[in-house]
């Protein structure tokens, strides 16, 4: 508590023992029994009251989060300088003080019902370059300039939250949402938009002594028919991007199998390609053991008779022929007569 609130009590203090001094004063004099100095003492007290009173009316205490704007009764009706935090004092019943908050404050405008400072839908209803109507949602986070406390009284006192805050962040609103696409508010230019409505409004609020802290775009809300054409259109965006997903597929599909195929083909024709130098080295070889085997007859004629009779089996019983007969006999007559038993 501090000592202007307590001189202020004590004060009233003494005005109520001053009433009861004069109702116990009244009764005794009602039963005959005057009390002794009675009037001196009452007297007194009324002087004490009296002083008290006037140090209450004259001593102001500031909190450290207001400043104080003095109204006098000499001209020009007020004092240029404002009251800072502290105790102060004043010509009592001459001046007064009306003291202002340089804290923050906030203002809220908004469709939910119990979010603002006004009970119900209190969003700002906006129309943008194309026509289409939005509902904005914002809150005005603000302070009064400590320099400027006694100009703020003089043009708004206190009604500088619904009267100039209020109504200068709907105009602000208004007119900017008014430079802009509805797809813009809402994608490309939203922080734009946001940095635009921010600027416009800490001037306005500058030129009437109040200072932005913030801005704060809360929400944006759409006609009923704007937003069952956006979420039309999306659904054929979805469907479009959906079609060209199928279409996408079907083609990476058709690419698979063409590459597959295509490997194929060439697997065909490195497999016979591969097949066709085979048969010619083959061929070559073939060539090369029959050069061999004709130079080796050429020189030894009797290799070949020599390779053929070793080629027999050696079961079957033969019958050699001159050297110079190629021919070979078997000989029934010559087999082992079987024996019986």
């Amino acid at each position: 508590m501090d000592i202007a609130s307590l001189v202020t009590i004590v004060s009233g203090a003494a005005w109520l023992a001053v009433i009861a001094l004069i109702v116990f004063f009244v009764m005794q004099a009602s039963r005959g029994k005057p009390v002794a100095r009675g009037s001196f003492i009452l007297l007194i007290i009324v002087v004490v009251a009296v002083a008290l009173s006037t140090i209450s009316a004259g001593l102001v205490f500031i909190e450290p989060d207001k400043r104080g704007v003095v109204i006098t009764a000499f001209t020009p009706g007020y004092r240029e300088q404002a009251l800072t935090p502290g105790l102060h004092w004043v010509v009592p019943f001459v001046e007064s003080v009306v003291q202002y908050p340089i804290s923050r404050q906030s203002y809220t405008m908004s469709i939910a019902p119990s979010e603002g400072q006004i009970v119900g839908d209190d969003s700002i209803t906006a129309r943008t370059a194309d026509g289409q109507e939005i509902y904005v949602d914002a809150s005005i986070i603000y302070a009064i300039d400590p320099e400027q406390v006694v100009r703020v009284h003089i043009l708004w006192k206190n009604r500088y939250g619904e009267e100039l805050v209020r109504a200068q962040a709907r105009g602000v609103i208004r007119d900017v949402v008014s430079q802009y696409g509805v797809e813009e508010v809402v994608t490309s230019k939203r922080f734009e938009m946001a940095e635009n409505l921010q600027s416009t409004m800490s001037k306005k609020l500058n030129e009437n002594g109040l200072v932005l802290i913030d801005f704060i775009l809360r929400n944006i809300t759409f006609s009923p028919e704007y937003a069952a054409s956006v979420e039309q259109k999306q659904i054929a965006e979805q469907t479009a991007q959906q079609a060209k997903f199928i279409v996408e597929q079907k083609r990476q599909e058709a690419e698979q199998a063409r590459q597959t195929a295509q490997g194929a083909a060439d697997a065909s024709v490195i497999r016979a390609k591969g097949e066709a130098e085979a048969r010619v080295i083959e061929a070559q070889a073939e060539a090369q053991s029959l050069e061999l085997i004709a130079r080796a007859l050429q020189s030894n004629p009797d290799l070949l008779t020599y390779q053929y009779i070793t080629k027999i089996s050696p079961t079957i019983e033969t019958m050699l022929l001159p050297s110079d007969n190629p021919f070979m006999f078997q000989l029934p007559g010559m087999k082992t007569p079987e024996t019986t038993p």
